[in-house]
């Protein structure tokens, strides 16, 4: 009895440490609270910028000529630097339409942290495994910097609403994509 409440107890602590983890690295949906910044001098059209840091940090163990890389790959939404212009949002359906479109943003900066975290603990490194992570994480920011380039322009800003809808759907098909994966693994 005493070695199965020893058991309870170290799982129930396991599942604490593991929860934490992802509330470090979680996902929300944005409200304009999450839009702090003043709007910058010379914004002009343009309504709101998100601004979020996906960031790396990493040990290293060397065992038997082996290396292992224990990760940490942080999604921050800078809040001080995303804003609204709330002067050019005249009512409650174009905050809910700009939201959508900040929402995309955040999106493709949770997918790029869920793609890193993925490809980086599959790799196996050698004694210049700085220069393979930093390989692996600048390729998979290039991807997602195209991303967010292709979907400002595709979604013309969120002013081409058939290609806003196309986006929405897809970014909200690949966040469940990758949060099934994350929480399977």
């Amino acid at each position: 009895m005493q070695r199965y409440v020893r058991l309870m107890f170290a799982a129930m602590l396991l599942l604490l440490i593991t929860s934490t983890a992802f509330a470090q690295q979680s996902y929300w949906q944005l409200t304009p609270n999450d839009f702090t910044a003043p709007v910058p001098q010379g914004s002009g059209f343009y309504v709101a910028h998100t601004s979020c840091d996906v960031n790396m940090r990493y040990d290293v163990q060397k065992r038997q000529g082996n290396y292992r890389l224990t990760f940490n790959i942080s999604l921050r939404l800078n809040r001080d630097r995303s804003w609204i212009n709330r002067q050019m949002v005249t009512n409650n359906d174009m905050m809910a339409e700009v939201l959508r479109h900040e929402q995309g943003h955040f999106q493709i900066a949770y997918l790029m942290q869920q793609e890193m975290i993925s490809e980086l603990n599959l790799a196996r490194y050698t004694g210049d495994y700085q220069r393979q992570a930093n390989d692996i994480f600048n390729r998979i920011d290039d991807k997602y910097r195209q991303m967010n380039a292709d979907y400002d322009k595709d979604t013309q800003h969120m002013q081409n609403r058939k290609q806003q809808t196309a986006w929405v759907d897809y970014l909200n098909q690949e966040v469940a994509r990758a949060s099934n994966l994350a929480m399977n693994n």
